[in-house]
């Protein structure tokens, strides 16, 4: 296998290669700005070289191969398959086809899965269920299904208290679904069931399809991009007098770094009776403890828990002390059986992964102070985004004793014309996701909004800004390699 903490994936002959060098890549290597470009825009001469993509974003292979297969054996002429790792997931995913667009669809057992078998122009909705939902089946599944070998099980329970003891949660207070969106739509699905006919409340520019889930599901959101002023203020407000189903959050945000003023939140939240789910993936909960104002805490385990970047999963955690503690327990209990909806094998992953969880976050927390440095003091660099220097004061409300800010940074140069240039000279591995050992460099902007980069841009994510997923390279490594790129502009 390549390693790519010495061997990084950053020129056009990497171009589609899996980040990391893994069958189960959840990561590919989009190595320059027009690689990007030609992946939004669907060029063949892009498309056709990767073999592996972001799994909510990009059918696998293998998955692609179980979709085909169902449909030879399902579908008729002008009908596609998509597959459901379970009924319940099947059933919103038909009701949310039927109800954007008219056309009637219908649900098939298939080797311990479910078959939705949908007509041809319905697919691509079928698809948007897929993606905004994470209720996917993954690769490993995909894999034991076509070879046979049935859908087996894992014993959860050593995984479940090895998360719970990360953030001091209770390991019957942790649930594992099949990524951070299942996870979080799981979230959705609870307080928009507990307070029907009222709208979610998003504090912060949030990760696209945070805001996605709320939009397109329950009755809709209304979304504050600056947790700031006279505007967040009113927000306080309307919270405090109960108007809303919950508040979400991300503490700090994705790509802004932001954190909101959880403690004024939080004591609204209480006046108002609403919910306050917080999301602590960006620094990782060895970084961040929300909980102490939380009601309910989401997690990408993807990410920094995983740190492989070879198996999608997320949970949520309840906490003990919140009021809606009792009615969030019947929920996942029943939402969430034995508590894992995350498939066996991913399981084993995820389980082997996380035992390296404690010793990875403070090198990749030193390495990203040092990049911070190095671009505050670059003539070359025009905005910097990190947790120590975007609202300081409120990730000061959540940061744990002993821990530090994170290793996720997003930064723009002053001549955005040469934003390009820079990017393609990053020797460092170039991809979507983020938390994996090695470092991870994307445009941010043009992967995650580029249909609506005008209404990004004006929520202050603009088109040329480059995120960085510092990873566990040596400090002189990355930094040369920031110096050498950015010394092009």
């Amino acid at each position: 296998m390549r390693d790519l903490l010495t061997n990084p994936a950053w020129t056009d002959d990497d171009l589609g290669s899996p980040l990391p060098d893994d069958r189960h890549a959840i990561s590919v290597c989009l190595p320059t700005w027009d690689a990007v470009l030609g992946y939004e825009e669907g060029r063949d001469k892009v498309i056709k070289r990767l073999r592996c993509g972001y799994p909510r974003f990009f059918k696998h292979p293998l998955v692609e191969r179980l979709f085909s297969t169902a449909a030879d054996q399902l579908a008729v002429e002008s009908e596609r398959v998509v597959v459901f790792p379970h009924r319940a997931a099947a059933q919103r995913a038909l009701r949310f086809v039927e109800k954007r667009t008219g056309a009637a669809a219908r649900i098939v057992s298939y080797d311990g899965m479910q078959a939705l078998i949908v007509p041809e122009a319905a697919a691509v909705v079928a698809m948007e269920y897929w993606r905004y939902t994470g209720e996917i089946v993954s690769s490993r599944q995909a894999l034991d299904v076509l070879d046979g070998d049935g859908v087996w099980k894992y014993d959860v329970t050593e995984l479940r208290e090895r998360i719970a003891g990360f953030g001091s949660y209770g390991a019957e207070d942790v649930y594992l679904y099949e990524s951070g969106m299942s996870g979080v739509y799981a979230v959705h699905r609870a307080v928009t069931g507990m307070f029907a006919g009222k709208k979610t409340l998003q504090l912060d520019f949030p990760y696209v399809d945070v805001l996605k889930i709320q939009n397109h599901f329950g009755a809709g959101a209304v979304m504050l991009n600056d947790s700031v002023g006279e505007s967040f203020d009113e927000a306080l407000k309307r919270i405090s007098q109960g108007e809303f189903a919950a508040v979400f959050c991300e503490v700090p945000s994705n790509p802004l770094l932001r954190s909101v003023d959880l403690q004024k939140v939080h004591q609204a939240c209480r006046d108002g009776g609403v919910p306050l789910v917080v999301d602590d993936t960006i620094c990782s909960v060895l970084n961040v403890d929300v909980a102490r104002y939380a009601d309910i805490v989401t997690t990408s385990l993807s990410k920094w828990i995983s740190g492989k970047g070879d198996v999608l999963a997320g949970c949520i955690q309840l906490v003990k002390s919140s009021p809606f503690y009792d009615d969030f327990a019947q929920f996942f209990v029943d939402d969430c059986e034995d508590g894992s909806r995350l498939y066996a094998a991913d399981a084993a992953v995820l389980d082997e992964n996380s035992k390296g969880f404690l010793e990875r976050m403070a090198p990749v927390n030193a390495n990203a102070m040092a990049l911070v440095e190095l671009l505050q003091a670059h003539p070359g660099v025009d905005e910097i985004w990190y947790p120590s220097l975007s609202t300081p004061e409120f990730y000061a409300q959540v940061m744990r004793e002993g821990g530090g800010f994170g290793g996720l940074i997003s930064f723009t140069v002053k001549n955005e014309k040469r934003s390009a240039k820079v990017f393609d000279a990053i020797e460092l591995s170039k991809g979507p996701s983020l938390g994996t050992d090695f470092s991870l460099v994307c445009p941010y902007t043009l992967l995650a909004h580029y249909d609506e980069l005008d209404w990004a841009a004006g929520c202050g994510v603009v088109s040329h800004l480059i995120r960085v997923s510092v990873g566990q390279e040596p400090q002189d490594v990355i930094l040369s390699a920031f110096q050498r790129a950015l010394d092009l502009v």
